[in-house]
């Protein structure tokens, strides 16, 4: 009894002994931890706190100690670059966080042996502690500069190849241009898609633009499956650069090509294009003789004769026989086989199918640029930049290798006026017309 007394004695007299005011005492205490605009805000219950609990302790070293222990855990080989600040929060909160909760105002529910053992009723207020002084700053800076030094790197790596192997610089900056660029069609070709999924677009209402993106994705993804295919085996990526290397026309789309290659890959399918433009033409004369209608043999006739001898036909000419290639003898699935093969060159597809496949999938492109040529004119020829217009002519049958901005703009306002007005049943009419309306344009200079 006499010793509770005397220790009771000895608190209040090491009570009243403390004249240090509370505002000096509390920027002491928490000067370090809270701005300066908080200390302000702390309720006196914590100089009773400090007071009681932690000031009337005798001093040792046990907890410094320990401190130091948790800082050697905090600092570890992956978190290696904690500035000072952050590590001398994070070891105080570590230190006081039970301290620090019952500042928060979060209730204590059971105290043994003098210390605190709180059970948290909500983590929102750990959570905000922690979320406020968590290195997540640290670890975000960390991935830049982990980044940045790649790109570092990659750019040496570039420099490096672009002065000892220029060549293989050139088809290195290719193939990753090409992946850049096929990244991002993917990317647009997913928003087209979703867009016309929510908006519940049809195909033939797109803009000119995204359908001409459609037409082209779509003849890529076709021509990469048999790469795909050759690749499945084990090590046989390998093998597939080496053919990729040797036979880039072939089995490379337009993505990983180069601007010279692309010129003359481009002039490479139009003489392969032109060498049926003959056979097509042959094709026609023959077929004069099985019309019933007198002035239609003579209107075929005369169109034929005009293209034979060199002259270019004008759109009248042409209107003038569209209803013989929309039933017999020359609609799309009345012609003879050999008619249908030799058009497969014209739009970049095998003749080497059953005759009922190949009616069909002429039919289809021709079609599918039917609609590409209404939205042309929905969206105004003035409105298609170089490259577009150039491109516009060139899958139309055109030769664009040597004619200029002014020529191919005439010839597609031309050819708009033609195509606008048929049918979808006149399709076989459009397929012959790249051979009839293309082969003498422009017209030869008369010697």
């Amino acid at each position: 009894m006499d010793s509770h007394l005397t220790c009771k004695g000895v608190m209040e007299e090491r009570r009243e002994q403390q004249h240090v005011s509370w505002r000096s005492l509390k920027h002491r205490l928490f000067g370090g931890f809270l701005r300066s605009g908080q200390a302000e805000t702390l309720q006196p219950g914590i100089l009773q706190l400090m007071l009681f609990w932690r000031l009337c302790i005798v001093a040792t070293s046990v907890p410094s100690e320990r401190i130091f222990s948790k800082t050697g855990q905090i600092i570890t080989e992956r978190r290696n670059r904690i500035s000072p600040a952050k590590l001398r929060h994070l070891v105080f909160l570590s230190a006081n966080l039970v301290s620090v909760t019952f500042l928060c105002g979060v209730r204590p529910t059971a105290v043994t042996a003098g210390f605190y053992s709180p059970q948290l009723a909500a983590t929102q207020v750990r959570l905000c502690l922690v979320r406020k002084y968590s290195p997540s700053q640290a670890r975000h800076g960390i991935g830049r500069n982990v980044v940045s030094r790649l790109k570092w790197a990659n750019e040496k790596y570039e420099r490096f190849l672009q002065r000892r192997f220029p060549r293989f610089y050139l088809l290195y900056h290719t193939f990753m241009k090409g992946f850049r660029l096929l990244i991002q069609d993917a990317k647009e070709l997913h928003r087209i898609k979703t867009r016309m999924i929510a908006n519940n677009i049809d195909y033939q209402k797109l803009p000119y633009r995204e359908m001409e993106k459609l037409r082209q994705v779509r003849r890529d993804i076709i021509k990469a499956i048999p790469l795909v295919i050759i690749s499945i085996p084990p090590f046989a990526n390998y093998l597939v650069f080496v053919l990729m290397y040797l036979f880039p026309r072939q089995l490379l789309i337009r993505h990983f090509w180069t601007q010279q290659q692309l010129l003359e890959f481009q002039a490479v399918y139009h003489v392969q294009r032109a060498q049926h433009h003959q056979a097509i033409l042959d094709g026609l004369e023959r077929t004069v003789s099985s019309v019933q209608d007198h002035r239609l043999q003579s209107h075929l006739e005369n169109l034929c004769r005009k293209v034979q001898s060199g002259a270019h036909p004008v759109v009248s000419d042409v209107h003038a026989v569209r209803t013989l290639f929309s039933g017999t003898p020359l609609g799309i699935r009345r012609m003879y086989a050999d008619q249908m093969r030799h058009l497969c060159p014209l739009l970049f597809l095998t003749p080497r199918l059953p005759a009922f496949w190949i009616g069909r999938r002429l039919n289809s492109h021709a079609l599918e640029l039917m609609q590409l040529d209404r939205a042309i004119v929905r969206l105004g020829l003035h409105q298609l930049n170089d490259m577009e217009l150039r491109e516009a002519c060139y899958v139309r049958g055109l030769n664009v290798e040597r004619l200029s901005l002014a020529q191919c703009r005439e010839w597609l306002t031309q050819w708009l006026q033609f195509s606008t007005y048929l049918k979808e049943s006149e399709a076989s009419l459009y397929l012959h017309s790249m051979v009839l309306l293309t082969v003498n344009y422009p017209k030869p200079p008369r010697s």
